[in-house]
């Protein structure tokens, strides 16, 4: 009786906070606690994203959601445990878009398949990208890191978290459209990137802006360009790249949940509702403050997504010339 009791007082909470579900309502999902793997280490904007949601999720469903990091490979590592993961609920991921779209144009072969062995949740944040530098001397523009670049061919150092990675991408972009060439150097995440950025052992870095917000607040690193459409609120005095005199330079690097293919549609509709709830909550704040624009999705708007932007970044590596490692 008192058990039944307790169910049925969980049922109307999380009605009332518009979280409930047929898997809610029978009981049945979570009773255990949830993993929830980002494939990169922690520290980035993917990892407190995963956090944040995490924290959340366990307040809102009742049963501990607990990150698991398992970096490298530019994703295929922690990848790859999601996929052969049981498609129960209880393994979810918190990914960056590139594991799901880029790495399938960057690679050879991947061990997982983007498409076919996950179920989108819901897009999390989009995150404007926005080029940085430690040397303001040296660079005080863009067009100075443009006109740098021309002049030594391969001698400037863009850090990325990975091949494939949106910091990779971005730079692709960038140096297809300004006719440049310069040198790549992936780090396994955006945080130790950044950290060998601010050591002086890379010239630049187009970086999340929740990653380089603290260090552009701190003055330690500087913004040049923002790949966006329009200023972001959080940094007024950062042109866009078309004011830089560069156009159709956009970049937003999203982030997504998603769980092992297979998983029953009411844990992937509960979940959606859960975190569409936690995203329209007072944590809305926290993470528009931390450079994040809200982007709650349809698992079906996301599945578009993915299949959308696999064929667009398919085509800029193509142009990039980048051979697949």
């Amino acid at each position: 009786m008192q058990r039944r009791y307790l169910i049925s007082s969980l049922v109307c909470a999380m009605t009332t906070l518009g979280l409930a579900s047929p898997a809610v309502a029978q009981g049945t999902y979570p009773d255990h606690p949830v993993k929830v793997i980002v494939a990169l280490p922690a520290g980035g904007s993917v990892d407190m994203i995963a956090r944040v949601m995490s924290e959340r999720l366990s307040s809102a469903l009742k049963q501990p959601f607990v990150v698991d990091n398992r970096a490298g490979a530019s994703g295929q590592i922690g990848v790859p445990a999601v996929a052969r993961a049981p498609a129960d609920g209880y393994t979810l991921m918190v990914s960056p878009a590139s594991f799901l779209t880029t790495n399938k144009s960057i690679f050879k072969t991947l061990p997982y398949d983007p498409e076919a062995d996950f179920v989108p949740i819901t897009k999390l944040v989009n995150q404007p990208m926005v080029m940085v530098v430690r040397d303001r001397l040296k660079f005080p523009t863009l067009q100075a890191v443009i006109a740098a670049a021309k002049a030594k061919p391969g001698e400037i150092t863009f850090a990325s978290s990975g091949d494939g990675s949106p910091q990779h991408l971005a730079a692709l972009m960038f140096e297809t459209r300004t006719q440049v060439n310069m040198l790549h150097v992936p780090y396994k995440g955006g945080a130790p990137a950044i950290n060998d950025l601010l050591a002086g052992h890379v010239n630049m870095m187009f970086s999340p802006m929740p990653e380089a917000l603290p260090y552009l607040k701190s003055g330690q690193l500087h913004a040049l360009g923002i790949m966006s459409d329009k200023r972001a609120s959080i940094l007024p005095g950062t042109p866009t790249m078309r004011e830089n005199g560069i156009e159709d330079l956009t970049l937003s690097a999203w982030i997504g949940l998603l769980a092992p293919a297979k998983t029953p549609q009411p844990i992937v509709d509960q979940l959606n509702q859960a975190v569409h709830a936690i995203l329209a909550s007072d944590v809305r704040t926290k993470l528009v403050e931390s450079g994040m624009e809200m982007a709650p999705t349809t698992p079906d708007e996301l599945k578009k997504t993915i299949s959308q932007e696999i064929k667009i970044h398919a085509e800029l590596v193509k142009k990039a010339g980048l051979a697949p490692q």
